[in-house]
């Protein structure tokens, strides 16, 4: 059983960090008086809060636990979520869609939807955030969880039940702002404890070329050092069991471009930004410190698996890959660093429910509640409807963190949800943005039956009736399936139906005049300064990844 020993210290380290924490959220509160300030921050942030805050809010339990754990198991290969899965979509994201998200003015990626698609489809998206949302917090909460375990030998619910009691409080004061400022702040205390634990894990190996040496040696080989060999068609021997093609298109495309493009707990950072152009500098200054990132979550994850005994191996008595960011905690940082390092991982955990958390009550409150289920009310009603949702939806994460207790390694089955979810929302936003043919029920049937093949993947895949290798490589083909499917079925059914009223076109689909005459295209505003150029931005984060993928191939 894997367990720590802080001292006063390191204790002293993490009280004064909730101390600070919950400080921002009653700071917060006096800023919030109406339900905009309290579920988008009333869209007054600079760029470069908003792009840490964009990071941040990816840099909770799926980065830390997820990814050290899946450096264990499948090596450099890991650096694909990055310098694949992530970084293209963000620019993407940066250059192409904020300014269609900004200039429509929605509060919400679902609400984009509704003008595009109308009430169907907003509905259906905003039922199917909610559910991602919960789930995800659930997968954050449960990581925080086995920390907790670690530290104090608390069961994992109660550490659960903690965990979400801490993020109620802050979120439930000040809102998406406390939620911003406090993913700023967790930032740097990410980075501050996982920076030296990266260190002092390499050396405790004997530098980076004995590290080498014994993951040749180790179940890994010569393919858990190198992140595209093996990787061609019908020669496929590298850790993660995957081709090229399913890499670049499964992963690259579907899994990333959907997660990043669409996901409203990523997106909400960005519209709270104070203006069009820090909206789109938003993600573009997040994918930097993206880049770089692997650097303190795949190598700890090498380390475990070559300095602990029978590590992934539970089988046998070893930890599980979830345990190698706090196994090598506890082995190798001394009283004071431990501190950083574990309050570190809180801060991690936290901004990962906060990111979830802050969006599900946007979305239900302004997507669900405002139009639909609770219409003419006043805005004090919907500022206090939002705090009550913040609260229903902490406590349902409770339940759904569980379900993720149940995967020996938690990025597996986050990778699987964004299948189901992300994939499908990705071709659908798509489609409605650059094909004017696309209808309001093509939109719908094509999203309910890309969710719906996406699920019965995953089912068909946990039952043991589809083999895709690798539980890494199911999600590819996963998100794949549900990708396609929602395109084939939203374009027959869009070809079927009648054509979209001229007005649900204006200014939110590519081509097409607004009220105003000013056409959307992808041509980008002019900048005063150079460095806040958007395209320059974006073109040095691919050239940099590039490079790095040339350096690791």
């Amino acid at each position: 059983m894997l367990r720590l020993n802080p001292g006063w210290l390191d204790y002293t380290l993490l009280a004064l960090y909730f101390v600070v924490v919950l400080g921002i959220g009653v700071v917060a509160r006096r800023a919030v008086g109406t339900s905009a300030d309290f579920l988008l921050a009333g869209r007054s942030l600079p760029a470069w809060v908003t792009g840490l805050a964009f990071v941040a809010a990816n840099l909770g339990a799926t980065e830390i636990i997820g990814m050290a754990a899946n450096g264990a198991e499948y090596g450099v290969a890991t650096v694909h979520y990055y310098w694949i899965g992530a970084v293209p979509a963000m620019v993407f994201l940066g250059i192409v869609m904020m300014p269609f998200y900004y200039r429509s003015k929605v509060r919400s990626v679902p609400e984009f939807l509704k003008l595009r698609f109308g009430n169907y489809t907003h509905v259906l998206n905003a039922l199917v955030f909610a559910i991602a949302s919960v789930l995800i917090a659930g997968v954050n909460l449960y990581a925080l969880a086995i920390v907790l375990n670690a530290l104090l030998g608390w069961p994992e619910f109660l550490g659960i039940v903690v965990s979400a009691a801490v993020v109620l409080v802050y979120i439930g004061f000040g809102g998406l702002g406390s939620a911003i400022y406090g993913e700023v702040l967790q930032f740097f205390v990410i980075l501050a404890g996982l920076i030296p634990l990266a260190i002092v894990a390499v050396r405790h190996v004997g530098g980076f070329s004995a590290l080498a040496d014994k993951v040749t040696a180790s179940a890994l080989g010569e393919g858990g050092l190198h992140a595209w060999q093996g990787t061609g068609i019908g020669d496929v021997t590298n850790p993660i069991g995957a081709n090229w093609i399913s890499i670049v298109l499964g992963l690259g495309f579907v899994l990333s471009f959907g997660y990043w493009t669409t996901n409203f707990a990523e997106i909400q950072r960005a519209l709270s930004a104070k203006d069009r152009s820090a909206s789109q500098r938003t993600p573009l200054i997040a994918a930097f410190p993206k880049i770089l990132i692997p650097a303190v979550t795949i190598i700890p994850g090498l380390v475990a698996l070559i300095a602990i005994p029978n590590f992934g191996n539970e089988n046998a008595g070893g930890l599980e890959y979830n345990d190698a960011i706090p196994a090598l905690i506890g082995q190798l940082l001394p009283e004071g660093v431990l501190g950083i390092a574990l309050t570190g991982l809180f801060a991690s955990f936290m901004a990962g429910v906060a990111a979830n958390v802050s969006s599900l009550n946007t979305v239900v409150t302004y997507d669900l509640l405002q139009p639909y289920l609770a219409k003419g009310r006043s805005d004090r009603y919907y500022l206090n409807a939002g705090r009550v949702v913040t609260a229903v939806g902490v406590v349902i994460a409770i339940f759904t963190a569980l379900l993720a207790a149940d995967f020996n390694n938690i990025m597996t089955y986050l990778q699987s949800l964004f299948g189901i979810f992300n994939a499908p929302i990705f071709a659908t936003f798509i489609l409605g943005m650059f094909w004017k043919r696309t209808s309001g029920w093509g939109g719908f049937t094509g999203l309910l039956t890309g969710v719906l093949a996406g699920a019965l993947v995953f089912v068909l895949a946990e039952a043991g009736v589809v083999d895709f290798g690798s539980g890494i490589a199911t999600s590819f083909y996963q998100a794949g399936a549900a990708f396609v499917v929602d395109v084939v079925v939203t374009v027959v059914v869009s070809l079927a139906t009648a054509k979209p009223e001229p007005e649900r076109l204006a200014g939110i689909v590519y081509g097409v005049p607004g009220a105003d005459g000013v056409v959307p295209t992808l041509r980008q505003p002019k900048e005063r300064v150079w460095y806040r150029k958007p395209v320059l931005l974006g073109g040095l984060a691919l050239a940099l990844t590039v490079v790095l993928n040339i350096v690791f191939a």
